[in-house]
């Protein structure tokens, strides 16, 4: 939520579609790159429309304060290669654990800014 938070377009009016633009630029993205790429929303989940080959898409776990966090945490803490990843956040809580846990870190607007081009 931080990527699709850091530019003021309105997100909050739908964040379903918010969430699905943001799916469909990371696939994009992916297959640009030839990169794998997981998001995790807050929120109920819902189904997408269109299957994607690059990008994995969860939801927290559970409802409440830093549930996807605690997600993305969970997910570097148990990847066989943390060194590998790179977490997209803006959130300096998760980005110190997402670093302790090996994880490299990207702010989220810079993120943005690189689906972007």
């Amino acid at each position: 939520m931080n990527v699709i938070g850091s530019r003021p377009t309105g997100w909050w009016r739908d964040r379903q579609r918010a969430m699905r633009e943001l799916v469909g630029a990371l696939e994009c993205f992916g297959e640009m790159t030839g990169d794998e790429l997981t998001v995790v929303f807050d929120g109920r989940p819902f189904e997408l429309e269109a299957p994607t080959r690059h990008v994995s898409v969860e939801f927290a776990s559970r409802r409440g304060r830093d549930a996807a966090d605690d997600d993305i945490a969970r997910l570097v803490e148990s990847d066989p290669d943390p060194a590998s990843l790179i977490v997209a956040t803006s959130d300096s809580d998760l980005a110190e654990r997402a670093r302790r846990g090996g994880a490299g870190v990207i702010g989220a607007g810079q993120f943005r800014r690189r689906l972007e081009r």
